[in-house]
């Protein structure tokens, strides 16, 4: 008898899913409550996998022998509530991939900050020291198209809470944690504990030699670690002191000790800027040093790496205006890191959904740094509330153009643009890249 497999959510994750389950030989059916974008139901129609697109049939899905679920479906929705009542085990896409990965190495990053540009910075050193390697995750394919269409002997992969939550075997031979901060607090009933509980289950299955790689300057996590049994040999970074394994910056100097070997580099030579960047670096430094990638590699990878888009990207300069575009800042603290590393007065414009959002932690940078905040979302009520007594300009606007024209107005020569939202993009945008992009035209358009 063939397994079923039935797979609930047909993006990138869910085709991966069921290409791969395809070729491995299950009865596979994939269900959407939404529409299926045509280039996927075009890979499934060629893979002869059954689907259905606007429903979810209950008697399809619950005779189901195990059920990928796409990491976009919280727990709370009926169907999956139905799921677990009848006892079908449920798992996420990373963990059905692992399964057939074969003897190939992984890295998997996770973090609530940085973790795409430390994912893209660590897939960077890997293939410059001639590492044979793929990006995957929640940047590049998902990590099942990969295994099923271009197997490698090692995968780079960013991974989220959501799919940690619904891991069984899951083990990175190493894992990294950029840090824990307030986030998707919705999905885990408002309780950050639950949120970083999740974030530890990247370690979860691994063994002593294995590597933990963890940001030994972020409060939670060292407040938290101990909680957890983790068996993997720990590598941290910090900024505050010396470590006889890890990495460290001392006098603008990182050290990367490993093993009895020891590295030095300058930060001046790094070509990912600000003080986030410089644990993210460090952070990318060591993964690679734990799949054995040369130091002279990493030094000359650092060096030549080139900056996201839709993560501190430069724009344009418009009469002495700089515009930067950090749309992926989906969370309070991705915009505390942007703003921190600012130099120029600033016009922020925020807004969008918000997750549970705490804005007390951007008040002391706002008030040393902001100008006037320009808000881009459906309902900025909580913003108003949370600077009104620090900004005197807070003013709302309700599409990227208007937020860029009513900012421009509002700079003066030297300042800096920033959309550096601290929320979710789904009132106003079709995501964050959307977003990011409507923001560029419409400075290219002034």
């Amino acid at each position: 008898m063939k397994k079923r497999l039935v797979i609930l959510g047909a993006g990138e994750s869910g085709i991966g899913t069921a290409l791969l389950a395809r070729q491995q030989g299950y009865d596979v059916f994939v269900s959407d409550g939404g529409e299926i974008r045509d280039n996927y139901k075009m890979e499934l129609k060629s893979a002869q996998i059954d689907f259905e697109e606007r429903q979810h049939s209950t008697e399809k899905i619950l005779n189901a022998d195990e059920v990928m679920k796409s990491p976009g479906i919280p727990e709370k929705n009926e169907l999956v509530k139905q799921i677990r009542a009848k006892g079908i085990g449920i798992i996420s896409e990373i963990e059905f991939a692992y399964r057939y990965k074969g003897n190939s190495k992984i890295i998997a990053i996770t973090g609530s900050n940085g973790k795409t540009t430390t994912t893209s910075l660590t897939y960077h050193i890997c293939k410059t020291g001639g590492a044979d390697c793929a990006l995957v995750g929640n940047v590049g394919y998902s990590f099942a198209r990969q295994v099923a269409e271009d197997p490698k002997p090692l995968y780079v992969a960013e991974i989220s809470s959501f799919q940690l939550d619904d891991i069984k075997t899951f083990r990175p031979d190493v894992a990294v944690l950029t840090n824990i901060t307030e986030d998707h607090l919705d999905r885990y009933e408002y309780k950050i504990e639950n949120y970083i509980s999740s974030k530890y289950r990247i370690a979860l299955n691994q063994q002593t030699e294995d590597v933990f790689i963890y940001n030994m300057d972020d409060e939670v996590t060292v407040k938290t670690i101990s909680n957890y049994s983790i068996k993997s040999t720990p590598a941290p970074f910090t900024m505050s002191k010396q470590l006889p394994q890890g990495a460290y910056l001392l006098n603008a100097k990182m050290h990367l000790k490993w093993k009895n070997e020891e590295m030095q580099m300058s930060i001046e030579d790094f070509a990912l800027k600000g003080k986030h960047n410089h644990y993210n670096s460090m952070a990318a430094s060591l993964a690679a040093t734990a799949v054995d990638i040369r130091k002279e590699k990493i030094r000359e990878a650092l060096q030549t790496f080139e900056t996201l888009e839709h993560r501190m990207e430069t724009v344009a300069t418009i009469k002495n205006v700089e515009f930067i575009n950090d749309s992926k800042a989906t969370n309070v603290n991705s915009t505390w890191y942007a703003l921190e590393s600012m130099e120029k007065p600033v016009i922020l414009i925020l807004g969008g959904v918000d997750k549970g959002n705490d804005y007390s932690l951007l008040k002391e940078l706002v008030k040393e740094k902001v100008r006037a905040i320009v808000c881009m979302g459906t309902d900025n009520r909580k913003i108003h509330e949370a600077f009104a007594d620090t900004i005197p300009l807070i003013v709302d606007t309700a599409t990227a153009q208007d937020a860029v024209n009513t900012s421009f107005h509002f700079a003066n020569k030297g300042d800096v643009v920033l959309l550096s939202p601290a929320c979710a993009s789904f009132d106003l945008f079709k995501n964050y890249e959307d977003r990011g992009n409507q923001f560029k035209k419409a400075v290219k358009e002034l």
